[in-house]
């Protein structure tokens, strides 16, 4: 039996979020190192940059940097649209950049007012992958990687941005079963258009600074992580809308992306937070 070659990334143009440290940067350098142009995204333009630097040093792929604050909306919009201009055809979205908080600490809110984890790790994906969908179309087939987690709390549609007391620290698995439950949603429609879209959980607590900052020890590393991430980057087909873990199809932690009515409720609570609609 004859075995269908994985996807080259050569000429390609790939977006990759929070790529100025741990799965973001491994990523970024690990995509041109297969010919890409990488986008990398970060707050911070000294470690961007540097990145940029080595890249091009490398004398495989290029790269160029694209400073954002994902805690604002505002930014998030004019990041989107900037890439949008610059890039009329996007191959890849990788969906990575996040924050999360130690258990107990008390609950962060983003410039809009929103729980930041919620606005940071769910609502600027949201923003992203709706306002660069005809980039992402002009390219197809192309693909939307949304980087996220077998931490699984149920979206509370009551209290989404955990404002009842202790319920911060349900705060990273909402937002990441909300990465799950968009992909879900929106992947059937994304299909038509000639883009995958997919969610994964990479690896359990590798050894990244936010690991460190959790106080947890890791249990894996970071190149354990890009391998499952590369190979659902590089994979001849993928399934639409299914979470991977290992690169592997695997359920949600949590039933909720499977309910069309928290579906609907997430899709429309995310455009009336962000102002940006699935067409």
């Amino acid at each position: 039996m004859t075995q269908t070659a994985n996807l080259s990334l050569a000429g390609t143009t790939a977006l990759v979020t929070g790529a100025t440290d741990g799965l973001g940067r491994a990523a970024a350098r690990a995509l041109a190192a297969q010919g890409a142009h990488v986008i990398v995204h970060g707050r911070n333009p000294a470690r961007g940059e540097a990145l940029v630097d080595e890249i091009t040093r490398s004398g495989t792929g290029s790269a160029s940097f694209r400073a954002a604050d994902f805690s604002s909306l505002e930014a998030v919009r004019a990041f989107a649209d900037r890439i949008a201009s610059d890039h009329p055809k996007l191959d890849l979205l990788v969906n990575n950049a996040g924050v999360a908080f130690p258990t107990g600490e008390p609950r962060h809110t983003s410039a809009d007012g929103h729980e930041l984890q919620f606005a940071v790790n769910y609502l600027a994906g949201w923003v992203l992958v709706n306002r660069l969908r005809p980039n992402l179309a002009a390219a197809a087939p192309s693909r939307v990687i949304n980087v996220s987690s077998i931490a699984a709390d149920p979206i509370d549609f009551a209290d989404v941005m955990l404002e009842q007391p202790g319920a911060q620290d349900r705060g990273y698995g909402q937002s990441k079963l909300a990465q799950v439950t968009m992909t879900v949603a929106l992947a059937p429609a994304f299909a038509r258009d000639g883009i995958t879209m997919a969610a994964m959980h990479p690896a359990t607590l590798m050894n990244t600074t936010m690991v460190s900052d959790l106080r947890y020890p890791p249990q894996t590393s970071v190149d354990e992580g890009l391998e499952h991430l590369m190979a659902l980057v590089t994979a001849p087909t993928l399934e639409p809308g299914a979470f991977y873990i290992k690169a592997k199809t695997a359920r949600p932690y949590d039933p909720q992306p499977s309910d069309p009515d928290a579906r609907d409720r997430l899709l429309e609570l995310s455009e009336q937070l962000t102002g940006v609609s699935a067409e």
